[in-house]
């Protein structure tokens, strides 16, 4: 008897993670108007994505409205596009050295929870920006940090954290945070390409941390990946970052999840740049390592 085409189909290989599309990878339409970001799971879609990852600049004013957050989520699960994460800015400084400010940046973000738990999102990105020395932005980070979870818990929610300049991009600082924090809602969200700890000196080698170490670091706490990319050569390659080394660490470190692409290059059009991503996310997805 000869086993159907299905049966046949689920003894192949099978990709080794998930590619989710973020929301900044097509930032350049979405600011020039071209596309509205209640458009953004279908043009997700059209790009074979089957998972997204917002970014609150786009619906800003939005959070609060039950009928604009229902037009979203409707129209994501009418695709069947997944809802994973809500990438948070301008809304204060987590680890702000003022206890009143720090504590407004807290309650900035509770909004944003609530959109998230609405859309069924996993976690909110947030940034861990402070202020002091090393060991004084740690525990003016963790203390945000770990307030900000407590308050996510009852939602389901996790608070993640991105490596986005500063301290935040010293992937031993930021481990050191999570040890602080030590709460199982509160991780990570390693960005390969956002290891620059000073963007006023980004020409200068010191400037940067290494990408490849501090990945390794962040995949412990990790409940998403962000693949920053930038250009590829003609062979299909991103040529800052070597992609095949980066899923290495992030596969040998166990992670589960999606794998985020983040296309921020001016080389080729924001719609190509996230297909030539994909492309080499799923073909290392299918590799051997």
């Amino acid at each position: 008897m000869v086993a159907p085409t299905s049966a046949l189909a689920s003894t192949g290989p099978r990709p080794k993670f998930k590619i989710s599309l973020a929301q900044w990878s097509l930032h350049k339409l979405l600011y020039a108007g071209e596309i509205d970001n209640l458009d953004f799971a279908k043009e997700a879609k059209s790009l074979k994505f089957h998972g997204i990852e917002y970014v609150n600049s786009f619906f800003k004013d939005k959070a609060n409205d039950e009928a604009y957050l229902t037009d979203m989520d409707t129209r994501a699960k009418d695709l069947g596009v997944t809802q994973l994460l809500i990438m948070c800015d301008g809304e204060g400084n987590l680890g702000d050295p003022d206890e009143k400010l720090r504590t407004a940046a807290i309650n900035n973000h509770k909004k944003w929870l609530e959109a998230a738990k609405r859309l069924g999102c996993h976690s909110i990105r947030v940034n861990a920006a402070s202020a002091g020395t090393y060991e004084e932005q740690q525990k003016l980070a963790a203390d945000g940090l770990a307030r900000l979870s407590d308050i996510a818990e009852p939602f389901g929610l996790n608070v993640i954290v991105e490596n986005h300049g500063g301290y935040s991009s010293n992937g031993q600082w930021l481990a050191g945070v999570m040890k602080m924090v030590d709460k199982p809602n509160c991780g990570t969200l390693p960005d390969f390409g956002n290891f620059c700890m000073d963007w006023g000196r980004q020409d200068e080698p010191d400037a940067w941390y290494d990408r490849y170490k501090g990945v390794e670091e962040l995949m412990p706490y990790a409940k998403a990946v962000s693949a920053k990319s930038h250009e590829f050569n003609e062979h299909g390659d991103e040529v800052r970052t070597d992609y095949y080394e980066m899923l290495k660490i992030v596969l040998n470190s166990g992670y589960k999840g999606w794998v985020g692409v983040e296309y921020e290059g001016s080389k080729h059009p924001p719609r190509e740049g996230c297909k030539l991503t994909r492309r080499l996310l799923y073909k290392i997805s299918m590799s051997d390592l």
